[in-house]
């Protein structure tokens, strides 16, 4: 191979290598672009949905109603006007979540008359984390994609 025949070689290795370089640097960044959105999006998700949790379990009287409201809640959110098997597991796995929330808005005001003790109710956020995992685990994506999932509404039509 000639000396010039060399340097070019060189130049086209060089060309190739930059070329891969910048592809994988530009994967780098779209794969971190998109789990740093995946994550902004979750923890909107988690914050209002909590928030909206709280809201509604402020002024309940007792821990089975704040139960039932959360699961309401969640139903509503995510549009699930029938039940399945795996909705109603869901939505019993998600009540820890509204009963913690509920313990937590109401730890001043003393044990209810009505209810039995739970034993040690768990702060909401390990609820909350204690259900994600549970989603994640049994359903193999995360819990917050299901809000991913926009149904259009479809128009009443009387024949």
């Amino acid at each position: 191979m000639s000396l010039l025949s060399a340097f070019l070689t060189d130049l086209d290795a060089a060309r190739t290598a930059a070329d891969v370089a910048e592809t994988r640097y530009r994967a780098e960044v779209a794969a971190q672009t998109q789990a740093l959105a995946t994550a902004r999006a979750h923890a909107y998700r988690r914050a209002d949905l909590m928030a909206s949790l709280a809201e509604t379990t402020r002024d309940i009287e007792s821990a089975e109603l704040a139960a039932a409201a959360g699961q309401a809640l969640l139903r509503a959110r995510l549009g699930w006007d029938d039940d399945s098997p795996a909705r109603s597991e869901v939505l019993t796995r998600f009540s820890d979540v509204a009963l913690a929330l509920y313990a937590a808005g109401h730890e001043a005001d003393g044990a209810e008359a009505d209810a039995p003790a739970p034993a040690e109710p768990a702060a909401p956020a390990e609820a909350l984390a204690a259900f994600e995992d549970w989603y994640l685990a049994t359903r193999e994506t995360p819990f917050w994609y299901l809000f991913d999932h926009y149904f259009p509404e479809t128009p009443l039509v009387d024949f």
